[in-house]
């Protein structure tokens, strides 16, 4: 099974609706979204939960108060302030580094797995579909995406495609979502930023020798940075596999939780069927 992940420098590229479309149009396929501080795809994909599960991706200190002499120890240990002048742990703040735990000599603090977020598996129509929710605040949301993408093998069967709703910069969730990829499409528009957040994401891909492609939704809203883009990737041998023309009736169609697709947007359509074609040409 090939896996192919839709990212972006930032967020609001549609790179989302994208892939939604995809959903559709690919056949024999799972889908998966790795954004995981702020999934979406699931709002556009209707099915049933197959399986909801806590997910426990870090470990806290608890202090047993029993035992514990207020000694101090690990106040003073703690770099990162987690530890109160009563000597209680606060929660918000504990990195669950250890080294509280290291230092007491009571042996009154232990570490134990406290819960980050949620995984869903769903069935859908589309095929099956992988997400998480993490929780407010909560650490350690690059280990959640590569849960999500550990699901994944546990229900695959014969399909072909893994597509991947990616999460947008270049931290750890977006090295989790496109680490042992196939390939990696930039979804890109035509302004400055959206030009120099596309140039970090590709030399993130190319950094893990992972083939980068890019698509520029909205091109012909700026052609003069629609030009830039495309010397950019000329020079630099980034194939562009696609141009989006902007639509405003997208936005509500989206509001009435419908892709192009659905909505029977044949210019739209048309132009992503054949990114597709022209991605799976190329790997």
């Amino acid at each position: 099974m090939k896996q192919v992940v839709f990212i972006s420098g930032k967020g609001g590229t549609g790179k989302s609706t994208l892939v939604s479309s995809l959903s559709i149009l690919v056949q024999n396929k799972m889908l998966a979204d790795c954004d995981v501080e702020a999934p979406n795809m699931h709002i556009l994909l209707e099915g049933e939960h197959k399986k909801k599960e806590d997910y426990f991706g870090a470990k806290e200190a608890i202090i047993n108060s029993e035992i514990c002499t207020k000694c101090g120890l690990c106040k003073d240990t703690c770099r990162f302030d987690a530890i109160s002048s009563d000597i209680q742990i606060k929660p918000m703040k504990c990195e669950g580094c250890g080294a509280c735990v290291l230092v007491c000599p009571q042996k009154a603090i232990k570490l134990e797995k406290v819960k980050t977020g949620e995984t869903y598996v769903t069935d859908t129509k589309r095929g099956t579909f992988s997400y998480a929710l993490l929780d407010i605040g909560a650490e350690g949301s690059g280990r959640l995406v590569t849960e999500v993408r550990n699901i994944v093998d546990k229900y695959k069967k014969d399909e072909d495609w893994l597509i991947i709703d990616g999460p947008p910069g270049i931290g750890c969730t977006v090295i989790a979502a496109i680490t042992g990829t196939d390939a990696v499409v930039v979804v890109s528009e035509p302004t400055k930023t959206g030009k120099s957040d596309m140039e970090r994401v590709i030399k993130l891909a190319h950094h893990f020798s992972i083939p980068a492609f890019v698509c520029i939704n909205k091109y012909d809203l700026n052609s003069e940075m629609t030009m830039q883009i495309e010397k950019y990737c000329k020079e630099n041998n980034i194939p562009i596999i696609g141009k989006i023309p902007f639509d405003s009736t997208i936005v509500n169609d989206l509001q009435e939780f419908k892709t192009p697709v659905e909505s029977g947007n044949r210019v739209i359509t048309n132009e992503i069927m054949n990114i597709w074609k022209e991605l799976t040409q190329r790997i």
